[in-house]
């Protein structure tokens, strides 16, 4: 199997559709790169990537909108079609497996969000719950051991 990880901005707000009874999310994960080319003069690469993620759990939707930054993680593919002038093109998509929420680009923030993974065939998939680890579970260090 051959896995992608990408990390990028949402470039539309996905959509949601039922095809043969199973529920999938489509969104367009866009990944800029900044280099400079040999003339030194700097440059940006883009690379779009199309996602579908087949899943029942449809509850994420409402927050995958333009501009949100995302990590997904799938199967590649690659489709093959022929432009409206007769040449050979590419688009690159994935097949998703788990999305994880990073940040919304309208309020700044880039914090982790849910983490979502399409449950495995026959078993049942459940999200950590926040604060499920109980306090006595850690300690804090004494006073003196700050590193200021």
């Amino acid at each position: 199997m051959i896995k992608m990880q990408v990390i990028g901005r949402l470039g539309r707000d996905c959509l949601v559709n039922t095809v043969n009874g199973r529920n999938v999310i489509n969104f367009t994960v866009a990944h800029s790169e900044r280099y400079k080319d040999s003339q030194g003069v700097q440059q940006e690469k883009t690379v779009w990537v199309d996602c579908a993620y087949w899943t029942d759990r449809t509850a994420i939707a409402p927050y995958l909108v333009k501009g949100t930054q995302v990590f997904v993680e799938g199967q590649p593919e690659v489709r093959t079609f022929t432009k409206n002038d007769g040449s050979a093109g590419a688009a690159l998509s994935m097949r998703v497996r788990e999305v994880q929420l990073l940040g919304n680009k309208a309020d700044g923030t880039s914090q982790g969000g849910g983490n979502y993974s399409a449950p495995a065939s026959g078993t049942s998939s459940s999200m950590p719950a926040s604060g499920s680890a109980s306090a006595s579970n850690f300690e804090e260090p004494p006073v003196d051991d700050l590193p200021f």
